[in-house]
């Protein structure tokens, strides 16, 4: 009973609690609401005032805008009465000009009519003197113009001569010295070793009953030497050497190194030679493209075919009249190198065309051909430069010179090829030469004696004073060395000097 009371009372206080709870928050919902009708009524005061000052703002910039295209309305019309009044002034300028210009026109053509009329009253009355002249001299003007023209030619002979000959020489003076001058620049800056090449090789024996092992049974050994390696081995009584003869330098190299080390190896058999001979052959082959590949990258070149290289390598094994063709090749192309830059030419390029201008040679001993033409072939085959090609026949003559670079690989395979010592020659080929050069010489006209000196490289012509004036020996210098360029094949350059000397000669008695 008592716990039913405690729930009655209990509950009643819990009711009196909750409507005090409502009352209260009834209360703070009417102060809300309150202060919300207060920030309502504040944002519309300050909603107005945002709008008044907007309206104002508006106002006063349409104001300035209006002011504003005022002034340009009024900059634009007066800029268009501007326009205006300078194209009436232009209009009238040009009236003004067009008339001075019908003006001139009349008077051009009033002079030109006047001066057609004084060229005509003036060949009338020059074809009256014609006619006057011809009739008083007995002889047409053609015929007195072609007998004029006879006698000023011959009064200009000499003069003509005269002025050519020193024009001549001025020339020839400039060009000397601008030729010494290159040429002392190119010899001053490459020095290049030479060494004669020789025709046979020595190989060295220890002991000379290894002849006898060389020789083999009945010969087998020495026979199958001389038929895989294509060279003459000389075994005679010089103590402790073989000699390797052959005029191919590639196949007697190959030859000296098998020989060698067959001796070292010492098992001397036709089987053995032909396995040391295919091992060194195959060395050779690699040794030739190694080779190629440093000079080509010793002198800067680059896009060279590989076949090429290979070619330059083997230069290495070939000689012209006992000069090293690579040994000359290289030679040629620093020189011309050096002298295609003092000439304002590409260096690079003449270096390739002085590397590439002797390339035929490689091929000579396998083809018989000329190698110029082998060369160009293989150049041309490859997509070489057209300056490589002429610089290939040109050296020999057998294209004109096109390009700076071309003249400089000349020049430079004429300057190894002629300095002394570089080259060796037999007795026959070079009094043949020397006897075509004197006989050349001496069967011109005028000529007294001919003879030649400076081992070929001069050839000093003494010719009849009465027949040949000093004009005329100029003519005839070059008339020789012309046939002398045509006719006769000769390393290097030669020098014609005509002589004239007029001698008086009495006898007191």
């Amino acid at each position: 009973m008592s716990a039913t009371v405690g729930f009655i009372i209990s509950k009643r206080i819990s009711s009196a609690n909750f409507d005090i709870y409502v009352q209260q928050a009834k209360a703070k919902a009417k102060a809300i609401e309150n202060e919300a009708e207060i920030l309502l009524e504040r944002s519309n005061i300050r909603a107005k005032e945002i709008e008044f000052e907007a309206k104002k703002s508006y106002d006063e910039a349409l104001e300035k805008a209006k002011k504003e295209l005022q002034k340009r309305e009024e900059s634009l019309a007066k800029t268009e009465r501007d326009f205006k009044d300078f194209q009436k002034k232009e209009r009238e300028n040009l009236s003004d000009a067009r008339k001075r210009a019908e003006g001139k026109r009349i008077g051009l053509l009033q002079r030109e009519r006047a001066l057609d009329k004084c060229m005509l009253d003036y060949e009338n009355r020059v074809d009256e003197i014609t006619r006057i002249v011809e009739s008083q001299a007995g002889m047409t003007r053609e015929e007195a113009k072609v007998i004029l023209m006879q006698k000023v030619e011959e009064v200009s002979r000499a003069d003509i001569a005269h002025l050519v000959r020193r024009m001549e020489e001025e020339a020839k003076n400039s060009a000397k010295r601008n030729a010494n001058y290159i040429l002392s620049q190119a010899t001053a800056r490459f020095a290049g070793d030479f060494a004669q090449e020789r025709l046979v090789n020595f190989v060295h024996l220890d002991d000379d009953e290894l002849k006898g092992r060389i020789i083999g049974k009945e010969g087998r050994n020495i026979k199958t030497l001389e038929m895989l390696l294509g060279v003459d081995i000389i075994i005679d009584e010089t103590p402790n050497t073989i000699t390797v003869s052959c005029f191919n330098l590639y196949r007697r190299a190959i030859a000296t190194k098998t020989l060698e080390l067959l001796i070292e190896d010492g098992r001397i058999q036709p089987a053995r030679i032909e396995e040391i001979f295919e091992k060194v052959s195959a060395e050779f082959d690699d040794s030739i493209q190694e080779e190629g590949e440093n000079i080509i990258f010793d002198l800067g070149l680059s896009n060279i075919h590989p076949e090429l290289i290979k070619m330059v390598g083997r230069l290495r094994y070939r000689a012209s009249y006992g000069q090293n063709a690579l040994a000359h090749t290289l030679e040629v192309a620093h020189l011309a190198g050096i002298m295609a830059a003092e000439m304002g030419g590409d260096p690079l390029l003449a270096r390739r065309a002085g590397l590439l201008h002797d390339i035929g040679k490689a091929l000579t001993c396998d083809k018989q051909r000329s190698h110029v033409d082998l060369g160009a072939e293989i150049c041309t085959q490859y997509n070489e430069d057209p300056v490589v090609i002429n610089a290939i026949y040109a050296h020999h003559g057998l294209q004109d010179i096109c390009s700076v670079e071309c003249g400089a690989v000349c020049a430079a395979d004429a300057l190894s090829a002629a300095r002394p010592g570089a080259r060796r020659e037999v007795l026959e080929s070079f009094v043949k030469r020397v006897s075509e050069i004197e006989d050349i010489a001496s069967g011109k006209t005028g000529v007294k004696q001919a003879y030649a000196i400076n081992a070929g490289r001069e050839v000093r012509i003494i010719v009849n004073a009465v027949l040949v004036n000093d004009d005329e020996s100029t003519v005839l210098a070059r008339e020789i060395a012309k046939e002398i360029e045509e006719k006769v094949q000769y390393p290097g350059e030669i020098k014609v000097s005509v002589i004239r000397e007029s001698r008086s000669v009495e006898y007191a008695k």
